[in-house]
């Protein structure tokens, strides 16, 4: 029992135990343990392992060591980096701890080797107990997936009772603890219970945790295959340079969860985001899709602005702005009362008409500015295209939204103010007929589903107040002027003029040319010279253009120092402006025979026509020269008839109209001129020229004639005496229809003029012929 019982070196092992015949190596570094290695291999190289209770003790005592350990021999040393070194070993027999001391720098233990207890369980016993030893490996490995296919195989080749059982317990994987326990076996049969436990314990860990990893798979496995699926395609995505594709459909699919807008449009849009993701970036349709989900994404919808409720700073504004066009800004405020009374109702569609420059295009800006409207523009002058107004359908190449959407678009609300500019302009041809496409925009009754070609979806045009603009409602087709209400803005008078210029044009150019109040002035007398002898228009622009002229040769004046303030006056303004332009053909000092003094209206106000008519002898011929239009010349030719069946009454010779040429003749032969305005005239002209009677000189008429000496009505009366005031007309004879038309008629055009109401010829003659009076 003596000679069991030796001295030796001892190393305590961390979370590791070691069996008889088992070679492992492990990595050692307390200062203890190396100076143990050293010392075995100067003797017999026989050290003894055992295995701390408590891992983390650093200096463990015998209460701190398990007292079943193994002797060993170590077959290798290596010293590795960092004070560490590795030791290959072999154990070779179990001991027992009986006591444990620490010299010379190391710990000597003394130990105990025990011997196996040998048990006699007969061939057969073992037989079985080593297949049901080999049965219960398979079964592990099927579990345990880490133990290798080879070490199974040379695992189960051992036939040998006691082979087996030590070689399973050494290359089975297991933790440190349940090794110690097969290590403190006293018997290899209490050892192969030990370890058929074990393994058995061992496979039912394995499969409940088998089970729970399905369990768990199971659940994740949907998730964590669409999570690899989408990081693919996101790889292949990136390669192929789509990756900013999913980020665009997503801000795409975000900002339509944010519209403000129907479900219908919201699911529209969603749709084709995701039509967008399906087709990807290098599809020819991918740009086009993007800008149709773009378009959708940026009209208002039903986003609205909320419109200015006070009445009095509306008027404020539109005083402000500009100076006249009572009835349109009357025409303005009323929509604006009847909107804040019922806080809903038809937005109106006006249409203001009148000569160029008259405001009509900036009073629109006014009022969208007045009632804190978005102001949208948008000009009609030369559009022949249908699709300009309802868009192009997406399946064409550069397909985009109409102008009517368009401005939409620009507003981002769906009820600003929409100018449609020069709408008499409009024209059509084999595209389609832009006039007919306008119909609906302007219908109240239908324009509340307005449908664009390019959007596909109804767009709501009742909130929007448009305003129309035209200086001749005649080329307007009448089922579209049916549609609006017609505002008419007249030509300005010399004192309207003079307040525009002086209230705002003026500041207006001083501001634009950089100069003050103290620098630059122009007299009021100036002022009205400019107008009358510079300008010869309705409106204001060459007048706004005039004085921009005297504003730049004023600024060079005071850039070269010639002076330090420039005061232009009426004497002064032909340095800035050089000779008058125009003249006002005043009317003639004395009656004459075959001169009239007619009234007409052009595309820039209105004028006077002095008609004059000779008779000759000649062969019965009709002449008729001047420029005159096609309806013009009916008229003439109706007032010559007129005049042949009052012959007997003027002692008119039967044979004259045989034996005489008649010449009709308006002077300014180069300027165009029509319309049965001038029917009147022409026949007081005529009888004048037959029956030699002069003609007053202080008298002017308008007015159509019939074949049996009616007088119709006429238009552009304000324009007409406007122009009769300027030429020193005193007396102006006007149809009897017109009554009501002179009545809206400023006192400052009328003052100092007799309106004399006619509603046949024998009137107009008893009024204008000088000498004979004519009995009707």
């Amino acid at each position: 029992m003596e000679e069991r019982k030796r001295t030796m070196p001892a190393i305590p092992l961390r979370g590791l135990a070691v069996l008889p015949t088992m070679v492992l190596h492990f990595d050692i570094s307390r200062d203890k343990s190396i100076r143990a290695v050293e010392a075995a291999m100067e003797k017999d190289q026989t050290i003894f392992l055992t295995a701390q209770q408590n891992p983390d003790d650093n200096n463990p005592g015998l209460p701190g060591l398990y007292g079943i350990g193994v002797t060993a021999k170590i077959r290798n040393v290596a010293k590795l980096p960092k004070d560490i070194v590795r030791v290959m070993v072999e154990g070779t027999h179990r001991a027992r701890l009986l006591e444990i001391e620490e010299k010379n720098g190391y710990l000597h233990a003394q130990v105990e080797i025990l011997e196996e207890e040998k048990q006699e369980l007969g061939e057969t016993t073992e037989i079985a107990m080593v297949r049901a030893l080999a049965e219960l490996l398979n079964r592990y490995s099927q579990l345990n997936q880490k133990f290798g296919k080879d070490m199974l195989r040379q695992l189960t080749e051992i036939q040998d009772f006691e082979k087996m059982t030590m070689a399973v317990c050494v290359h089975v994987p297991m933790y440190y603890t349940d090794r110690q326990k097969l290590l403190e076996a006293d018997s290899m049969l209490e050892r192969y219970e030990r370890l058929c436990t074990l393994l058995v314990k061992e496979m039912e860990i394995l499969q409940i945790r088998n089970d729970i990893q399905q369990k768990v798979k199971e659940r994740v496995d949907k998730n964590q295959r669409e999570y690899v699926l989408r990081e693919q395609i996101r790889v292949i995505q990136e390669e192929l340079g789509e990756d900013s594709l999913l980020s665009d459909v997503k801000n795409y699919q975000e900002s339509a969860k944010k519209l403000c807008a129907s479900e219908d449009v919201k699911n529209k849009i969603l749709k084709e985001t995701e039509r967008l993701k399906s087709i990807g970036n290098n599809s020819a349709e991918s740009s086009v899709l993007r800008g149709y989900i773009e378009t959708l994404l940026e009209l208002p919808w039903d986003k609205m602005s909320k419109d200015n409720q006070d009445l009095k700073n509306a008027a404020r504004i539109l005083d402000e702005d500009h100076y006249g066009l009572e009835k349109v800004k009357e025409r303005v405020l009323e929509f604006l009362a009847v909107r804040c009374l019922t806080k809903k109702g038809d937005s109106p569609i006006l249409c203001l008409v009148g000569p160029p420059g008259t405001g009509k295009t900036s009073i629109a800006r006014s009022i969208a500015r007045a009632l804190g409207k978005k102001y949208v523009r948008i000009s009609l002058g030369g559009v022949r295209d249908e699709a300009e107004i309802r868009g192009h359908r997406r399946t064409y190449v550069g397909a985009m939204p109409g102008r009517i959407a368009g401005g939409m678009r620009q507003a981002g609300v769906k009820n600003p103010l929409m100018l449609l500019d020069e709408i008499d302009k409009v024209s059509s041809d084999y595209k389609g007929d832009t006039s007919s496409a306008l119909l609906e925009v302007l219908d109240s009754e239908q324009n509340c589903r307005f449908r664009d070609h390019y959007v596909e979806l109804p767009i709501d045009l009742s909130e929007v107040l448009f305003i129309a603009t035209a200086n001749d409602v005649h080329t307007i087709p009448r089922p579209l002027l049916d549609r609006m209400e017609l505002i008419e803005v007249t030509s300005y008078t010399a004192n309207e003029k003079l307040h525009i210029a002086k209230d705002h044009l003026l500041k207006k150019q001083m501001e634009r040319h950089g100069l003050k109040k103290s620098q630059f002035t122009v007299t009021k007398t100036a002022l009205g010279t400019i107008i009358s002898g510079y300008t010869k228009e309705a409106g204001v622009r060459q007048l706004e253009r005039k004085i921009g002229e005297v504003c730049r040769k004023a600024a060079r004046e005071l850039l070269e120092g010639e002076k330090e303030s420039i005061r232009v006056t009426d004497k002064s303004l032909e340095k800035y402006l050089g000779r008058k332009r125009y003249t006002v053909q005043k009317r003639n000092e004395k009656n004459d025979v075959g001169i009239v003094r007619g009234l007409a209206w052009t595309s820039v106000g209105g004028d006077t026509l002095q008609i004059e008519v000779n008779t000759m002898p000649g062969k019965g011929d009709f002449l008729l020269t001047g420029q005159l239009g096609d309806v013009m010349k009916e008229s003439a030719r109706t007032a010559i008839s007129y005049i042949r069946s009052l012959g007997s009454k003027y002692q008119i010779d039967p044979e004259f109209f045989a034996k005489n040429d008649i010449h009709i003749h308006i002077p300014e032969g180069a300027v165009p001129k029509d319309g049965p305005s001038a029917g009147i005239t022409m026949a007081t002209a005529i009888l004048s020229a037959i029956a030699q009677i002069p003609v007053r000189a202080d008298v002017a008429m308008t007015g159509e004639i019939t074949l049996r000496g009616r007088v119709l009505p006429i238009g552009g009366l304000k324009e007409k005496l406007l122009a009769a005031k300027m030429a020193g007309i005193t007396t102006v004879l006007v149809p009897s229809e017109n009554r009501a038309d002179v009545a809206e008629i400023q006192n400052e055009i009328t003052d100092g003029l007799e309106i004399v109401y006619v509603s046949a010829m024998p009137e107009v003659l008893k009024a204008a012929l000088a000498e004979k009076d004519v009995d009707e």
